[in-house]
């Protein structure tokens, strides 16, 4: 092929990709941290991490099927699957250890079509997390999504963990089998999870921490691809875009 011809068609690829990228609204994409496509099973941290949210980098999650707490993970028509233990009462969780600050984490997943299995809530969710425990968490559901912020002060009794504050967020549609990406943005004090074209933004004093670690999970049987992370940049468009997700806000369901 020749040269022109190639790089001609390099860059409208190249176009092509930018189009489909989802929109961002607080921050803007600046230098990738980490890109995961997730089409082949991960290798595992060997660090010796401290709790569940830092000291390792790279993956961490079981392979081993009713694993308990962290249900089990594989690889399945091409895409990182994730699968609660119809036992455990606890989502299966995939956590990808990296130190960031103000970022923009996305990643595309889809809610199988399973059996219940005696499992309550189809669901998946992206977290993220600072040295000790987690800052922000995007929940979604096929009912809708909601952005949580977790409390500085007041701890969980029942598992020892950072409570959590009311939720923000939007109902929404979503099928089984059907692939959607959801966008976290987080800067400064302030965040904005956008799933399927809707979104919803909070702000919280925790949300400006150095972060450790980016978490994954999965209620009943949910699968992920292309995970990929960048510097959440200033977005000098954020104050009329914050001021349209909020008019378009709704309460979210607790």
């Amino acid at each position: 092929m020749r040269p022109v011809i190639l790089l001609l068609l390099i860059g409208l690829r190249s176009a092509l990709l930018a189009e489909e990228m989802p929109p961002t609204f607080l921050t803007l994409r600046g230098k990738e941290l980490a890109r995961q496509d997730l089409t082949t099973l991960p290798a595992l941290s060997a660090d010796k991490p401290k709790g569940f949210a830092s000291g390792f980098a790279g993956w961490r999650f079981s392979t081993v099927a009713n694993s308990g707490r962290s249900g089990s993970w594989n690889i399945a028509d091409g895409a990182f699957r994730g699968m609660e233990g119809p036992a455990a009462n606890h989502p299966a969780t995939a956590s990808f250890g990296l130190p960031y600050q103000d970022a923009v984490i996305q990643v595309e997943f889809r809610l199988n079509d399973v059996p219940l299995e005696g499992r309550k809530y189809r669901s998946v969710f992206v977290k993220a997390t600072d040295e000790k425990d987690y800052v922000t968490a995007l929940f979604i559901s096929q009912s809708g999504s909601n952005l949580t912020a977790y409390s500085a002060e007041r701890i969980n009794p029942a598992n020892r963990q950072r409570d959590k504050e009311p939720p923000v967020g939007v109902p929404q549609s979503l099928k089984l089998g059907e692939w959607y990406v959801a966008v976290l943005e987080i800067r400064g004090q302030e965040a904005v999870a956008t799933v399927a074209g809707k979104s919803t933004t909070t702000s919280h004093p925790l949300f400006a921490k150095p972060k450790q670690s980016v978490m994954l999970g999965v209620g009943v049987d949910a699968s992920f691809r292309n995970l990929r992370i960048w510097e959440g940049m200033a977005n000098p468009e954020w104050p009329k875009h914050k001021e349209a997700i909020l008019a378009a806000m709704k309460p979210a369901k607790k």
